[in-house]
């Protein structure tokens, strides 16, 4: 790319061949972009080099740092401000114009908040509750805060949802990004049941106050991390988050597409609380009821396999419905915060 804005963009892929097409072409305007991929198999790469970005491959060790501030240290970034996009996001063109400005008269924060525009059904939604994070920074001002959260397996290679830290104050842009996802809507599903886990997790033993009061402070007169704080204390936070994008966010009036937003919301933090609730029953049972153990009856026979081994030799697991189904799942070890489960992880879960 030969824009003329100052930013280096990072767009951080695994099997993102059906959004590329779409996000690629909104970066233009940037002198410099980077698809940093995660051992896509899907035509990933080839799709980014075809439009002429080079693509830097990335292993995680299962350590910090994870992927978004790996970046801001590994990659050879030839500009200070940097740009976070997902892949399947596209900055408006009324963004980057605002951004070209912004490069042009000098910021004068550290960071700057960017609201995602959710897309349903086709269509960028103008109403309800959309996302917002600090994807444009400066690289020598700001980075990822290293989170114990390592026992979560589900978050895999990309930081949570916690925001970089660092020197100076955040402002915040005018414009969105439209954020969309072409994926089959399984993939959706595979993506927020991970990112659920996480804040199961996390909300179970304090770990998420500790987040929230670390975050840079918000552009309103109350402040993010005080409004996220009232919101962890809220009992019915399902119904809460309909009212809120629905009611209260004006959601209504996107029709159809704004009730599945607010129904999309709620249906998170239930699976929040399910899974938390969940996870405090299980912990009581193995305090209350001890363990008992009793010897086989009798002994499998000798060539039978053992219970609960896979049939089928290598093949077993293996599901025909594509990458992206739900069905199609490996099991992972149990994880710190679900002891005598098995957490099922999907191949096609959007890893970003």
């Amino acid at each position: 790319m030969t824009g003329h804005i100052p930013v280096s963009v990072v767009v951080m892929t695994r099997n993102e061949a059906v959004n590329l097409p779409l996000c690629l072409p909104a970066l233009a305007d940037f002198a410099e972009c980077f698809v940093v991929d995660s051992a896509s198999n899907d035509g990933t790469a080839e799709i980014a080099r075809a439009h002429g970005v080079p693509v830097v491959p990335f292993r995680w060790n299962g350590r910090y740092p994870k992927k978004k501030q790996w970046c801001l240290d590994a990659l050879p970034l030839a500009h200070d401000w940097v740009l976070f996009v997902d892949a399947d996001e596209r900055p408006t063109r009324a963004l980057v114009a605002e951004i070209a400005r912004l490069m042009d008269d000098g910021p004068c924060h550290a960071a700057y908040w960017i609201d995602g525009r959710p897309v349903l059904h086709g269509r960028a939604l103008r109403f309800g509750c959309w996302n917002r994070k600090l994807a444009l920074l400066d690289r020598r001002r700001m980075r990822y805060p290293e989170q114990p959260d390592l026992d979560v397996a589900a978050m895999w290679e990309v930081e949570g949802h916690y925001q970089p830290l660092g020197e100076g104050t955040a402002g915040r842009l005018r414009h969105p990004m439209d954020h969309g996802d072409a994926k089959p809507l399984s993939a959706w599903f595979d993506r927020h049941n991970r990112y659920s886990d996480w804040e199961a997790v996390l909300r179970a033993d304090g770990r998420m106050e500790r987040l929230i009061d670390g975050e840079p402070r918000g552009c309103g007169p109350v402040g993010r991390p005080v409004l996220k704080r009232l919101f962890q204390r809220l009992p019915g936070r399902p119904l809460w988050a309909f009212l809120h994008a629905y009611v209260l966010r004006l959601g209504l009036l996107d029709g159809a597409a704004g009730l599945d937003h607010a129904l999309a919301r709620a249906f998170y933090y239930w699976q929040v609380g399910l899974k938390m609730r969940a996870a405090a029953r299980a912990q009581n049972s193995s305090v209350r009821i001890p363990s008992i153990h009793f010897p086989p009856l009798h002994s499998p026979p000798p060539h039978a396999p053992p219970i609960g081994s896979p049939v089928g030799g290598s093949m077993a697991g293996c599901s025909p419905e594509g990458p992206y189904s739900s069905t199609s799942a490996m099991r992972s070890p149990p994880s710190a915060f679900n002891r005598s489960k098995v957490r099922l992880r999907t191949p096609g879960s959007s890893i970003r």
